[in-house]
């Protein structure tokens, strides 16, 4: 599912005012997270998680589990806040950040 970085510019510029929506603990990754991160991406497709982790290289192992788990693709991370973004053709255009924000990153 790989993007091109037109699209992965475009997802960046749109993730930007998203808030996180699934906060990822130091106590890892649970079945409860896996489910709200599947919700979260079926519902917005893209998405920020927050990985409340202290070292980098934590939160590098953290991202590639959440990315195995969820078959997400990784737009963007910076600091403890990585961007998600896994496709779905049934979306509903009213939750989804790609079609409700489509026409608000720089490209009218």
């Amino acid at each position: 599912m790989s993007l091109s970085q037109a699209q992965k510019k475009a997802f960046r510029s749109i993730g930007h005012h998203l808030d996180p929506v699934v906060t990822v603990s130091e106590n890892g990754i649970s079945e409860g997270v896996v489910a709200e991160l599947d919700r979260a991406l079926g519902d917005h497709e893209l998405i920020k998680v927050k990985l409340a982790l202290p070292e980098r290289d934590d939160r590098a192992a953290m991202i590639d589990e959440l990315l195995d788990a969820s078959g997400a693709e990784l737009i963007q991370k910076i600091g403890k806040v990585a961007l998600l973004y896994r496709h779905n053709p049934k979306v509903n255009p009213k939750l989804s950040n790609i079609k409700r924000f489509e026409n608000h990153h720089g490209r009218r």
